[in-house]
């Protein structure tokens, strides 16, 4: 049976110097999918951490590397979603409207909390959100300097692009 340790030990440094000179890179066998189809992947594994009945997931990344992650859930310490009455069900508080009216903080919200909690500067990123992030999380997002935003479901706020557009703020919706 060949011994690795054995050959490692026995080769000489001209064998060496021959595969380093033939060295040679081709195109891999299985293309890897982009960065947003990575990322956005994650969010929605991210969202289901989230004990809401309206999931969703962030993920803030920088030169693709994952800095912070959030997802909708009330704070620490607050009963889950899942062990009280949605306080936005029992007002019958339809989608987009009256945000402020819930007991979880969003995932842009968690994420940036995340981040800020453990000092990690989210200047020049890129959060990947499962849906459109409202016009609250509109304002956090532009005051964390996040420069690009990429989401994949809708959310009825139209401030929320209007928000973005006028700082700079590149929003992509990646639909999975």
């Amino acid at each position: 049976m060949f011994n690795v340790t054995e050959r490692a030990e026995s080769m000489t440094g001209e064998e060496l110097e021959k595969f380093l000179n033939d060295f040679k890179t081709h195109e891999p066998k299985t293309p890897s999918e982009s960065w947003d189809a990575y990322f956005m992947k994650l969010a929605y594994q991210v969202r289901e951490r989230s004990s809401c009945h309206r999931k969703v997931g962030a993920l803030i990344v920088r030169e693709n590397r994952i800095l912070a992650t959030g997802y909708n859930q009330p704070p620490s310490g607050f009963p889950h979603c899942d062990e009280t009455e949605c306080i936005r069900d029992a007002l019958k508080i339809p989608s987009g409207q009256n945000q402020e009216l819930c007991y979880a903080a969003h995932a842009e919200q968690n994420a940036l909390s995340q981040a800020a909690r453990f000092g990690i500067a989210t200047n020049g990123s890129t959060i990947y959100v499962t849906h459109r992030p409202c016009s609250i999380c509109a304002r956090l997002i532009i005051n964390a300097g996040i420069k690009r935003v990429v989401f994949g479901e809708g959310y009825p706020d139209p401030l929320t692009e209007f928000m973005f557009d006028r700082t700079g703020v590149i929003m992509i919706n990646y639909s999975m």
